[in-house]
C-alpha cells in the first residue's frame, strides 16, 4: 500500500508521505479502518494470544467489552469467528467509543511491516521524528507490530 491508499487524516497523512519519500520500499500494512477491518486485524492477533486485547489496549469500557467477548466465547478460535464477534460488539459504537480503542478508526494511525537489521533501525528512528507522532509501538501484546499514531 502507498500512503495515498491508506485513507489517513492529517497529520498521519503527511507523516506517511514523508516516511515513504525517505524509504520508498517501506510497506504500509494498514491505515484507516472500518469496524470489519479493525475486527479482522484484532482477531488475527487474538488467534495467537487470547489475552492480546487486555495486554495491548488501555483499560476502557470498550476494550474490556471486547476482551470479555473473547473470554466468554472460548469456542471461537478461528480468525473469522473472532472477527465476527468483535465486530458485533463494535458495530453500535459511536466514533468517540471507537476512538478509545484505536486511532485507525479516525485515520490517525498507520502500521508498517517490520524490517530487520540496520534498515529497520533507520526506519524506526525516522518514524520517531515524524511531526505529530504521539505513540510508536514496536510490539503490541507481545507480537511484533510497528504502529505509528498521531494527534
Amino acid at each position: 500500500m502507498k500512503p495515498e491508499d491508506l485513507g489517513l487524516a492529517e497529520p498521519a497523512r503527511s507523516a506517511a508521505a514523508q516516511l515513504y519519500a525517505q524509504f520508498p520500499d517501506v510497506l504500509f500494512t494498514s491505515g484507516r479502518r472500518g469496524v470489519g477491518d479493525q475486527a479482522r486485524a484484532m482477531a488475527s492477533n487474538i488467534v495467537a494470544n487470547r489475552h492480546w486485547i487486555a495486554e495491548t489496549y488501555m483499560a476502557t469500557a470498550e476494550s474490556q467489552a471486547l476482551q470479555k467477548w473473547v473470554d466468554t466465547h472460548p469456542a471461537a478460535v478461528s480468525q473469522d469467528k473472532i472477527a465476527q464477534g468483535l465486530a458485533g460488539v463494535m458495530v453500535t459504537w459511536s466514533d468517540a467509543q471507537k476512538g478509545k480503542v484505536s486511532k485507525h478508526f479516525s485515520g490517525e494511525a498507520f502500521d508498517v511491516q517490520p524490517v530487520p537489521g540496520e534498515k529497520g533501525k533507520a526506519i524506526k528512528a525516522y518514524i520517531r521524528t515524524l511531526p505529530g507522532l504521539t505513540k510508536f509501538l514496536e510490539k503490541e501484546g507481545g507480537l511484533i507490530r510497528w504502529h505509528a499514531q498521531f494527534a
